[in-house]
This record gives structure tokens, C-alpha cells and sequence, in this order.
């Protein structure tokens, strides 16, 4: 099978000029068939203060009510989203911006309401792999906004790493996937004061070592679940890197 590179990429990043056009350029650099998944937290928590809409956060998570889905709507599949795919185009790649909703990519359903009640956000119930699969062979380099939709006509916010999960795992019938995550360090760190502690590979194994001995801690404890979960479901490798090595190869691989 051909190879396919899944991108995921935090807000911060593509919220700011010299980042934005940073990542696009190591973007473009890579080979054969790709795919893009951002955030842009950041920005939505800007332009809803400048309404007077307060923005919610519940353990880094944002509550979103029917005026913060509004917010987060514009903001993840119209500026931050077109956006990219402007600076893809700009450097000949053929990008198509979307949410869940188009094309019936991303169907989710309203998260229950169990301690916390975090309005329109959604859980990923079903990715058509097929649709996007017949995209990118056609040579079209999908952006995905953080977006889904329920089927009956309601958008809703949903995290950035579980889409770029969820497409995996349904592109990983047709392509020899990779997917990459974009973080703030080199990679998974041996030492957490030390940026060059980068650990090469991680398998399961290792990785349950890593947790009893507390070198793997806190949030980095569910993305690695959620790397292994994905490579269950057939994704290739999943790869923890910071943007500017996205090209490279480098960074942590999970395996």
C-alpha cells in the first residue's frame, strides 16, 4: 500500500504567522500522500472574548454552550482552517478545508453529561475512511477542523488528537499509515528537564515500564493509550515530534 502521513497539529502553532508558515514548509516537505488535523483553541478563545462570549474551561477542556459553538464553528472551519490551506495552496499543494460534517467524514455523537456537562462536544462514533481515502487519491491533501456532526444537523467541538485518531484508524485499510503528533519537545523525554532525553521507541512493553517507574506521567500517559489503540487498529507507526521535525524523522516512535 502507499504510504499516507497524518499530521496533528496544536493551535498555537497554526495561529501564528511565523509558526503557521514554519509547519507549512516542513508540511510540504514531506513525501507522498498527506493529511492535516489542527486545532486553534487559542484564537477561538480570542475572538469569543471580543463578542463577550466567556469562554469555559473544565481540566483544560472547553465547555461549549450553543454561543461558544457558534465561536468555534467560524473560528476552527473558517479562519484557522482556511488559513492552512491558503498557505498550502500558496506552496502548490492542492488542499481542501473540512469539517466532519462534509462529505459525512466525522459523525459523532453529543458527549453524555456525567460529572461535567460539556454541551456540544462531540465523541466520534463512525470516520468513512472510503470518502477521504477517494480524496487523497485523487491527489487532494485533506485539512481537518476540529468538527464533527451528529446526523441531525448539529455541529460539534471535538478534540483535535481524537480526529486525527479516528482518521487513521479508517485510512489505515488503504494506506500504510503514519500518523505524527506535533508537541511542544523533541518527543517522549527520559528526563522532563532535559529536552534531549528523547526516547527513540516506545512499545507497550516499554511503555508500562516507563509509567511504574514515573518517567511517563501525567497527559502523556493517555496520548501514548490512544497511540497504541491506533496502532491496534492498523495504523503503522504513530510518531511524537515537535513541528519542525515532522520532515525529519525524528522524535519519539510508537510501535
Amino acid at each position: 500500500m502507499e504510504k499516507l502521513t497524518i499530521i496533528k497539529v496544536g493551535g498555537k502553532i497554526v495561529e501564528e504567522s511565523e509558526t503557521l508558515n514554519g509547519l507549512l514548509s516542513e508540511f510540504t516537505r514531506i513525501q507522498g500522500k498527506k493529511l492535516l488535523v489542527h486545532g486553534g483553541g487559542r484564537s477561538a478563545t480570542r475572538i469569543a472574548s471580543q463578542l463577550g462570549i466567556e469562554s469555559r474551561m473544565v481540566n483544560g477542556r472547553r465547555i461549549t454552550d450553543a454561543e461558544t459553538l457558534k465561536v468555534v464553528t467560524m473560528v476552527y472551519g473558517g479562519l484557522v482552517n482556511k488559513n492552512i490551506v491558503a498557505g498550502l495552496q500558496a506552496r502548490g499543494l492542492n488542499a481542501l478545508g473540512m469539517t466532519g460534517a462534509d462529505m459525512n467524514i466525522l459523525l459523532s455523537v453529543k458527549r453524555p453529561v456525567k460529572e461535567i456537562d460539556y454541551g456540544y462536544v462531540g465523541d466520534v462514533k463512525a470516520a468513512d475512511g472510503a470518502a477521504l481515502a477517494d480524496l487523497i487519491s485523487r491527489g487532494v491533501i485533506p485539512v481537518l477542523a476540529p468538527l464533527t456532526h451528529d446526523g441531525k444537523g448539529n455541529m460539534l467541538n471535538t478534540n483535535a488528537d481524537t480526529i486525527a485518531g479516528e482518521a487513521a484508524k479508517a485510512l489505515a485499510r488503504y494506506f500504510d499509515v503514519t500518523l505524527v503528533f506535533c508537541f511542544e519537545k523533541k518527543g517522549v523525554l527520559r528526563d522532563e528537564n532535559d529536552d534531549d532525553s528523547v526516547i527513540p521507541e516506545i512499545n507497550e512493553s516499554s511503555f508500562k515500564q516507563y509509567v511504574a517507574d514515573g518517567i511517563i506521567q501525567g497527559g502523556m500517559i493517555p496520548k501514548l493509550e490512544n497511540s497504541f489503540d491506533a496502532i491496534r487498529s492498523g495504523v503503522k507507526e504513530v510518531i511524537i515530534t515537535q513541528a519542525s521535525d515532522i520532515a525529519n524523522g525524528g522524535g519519539t516512535r510508537i510501535v
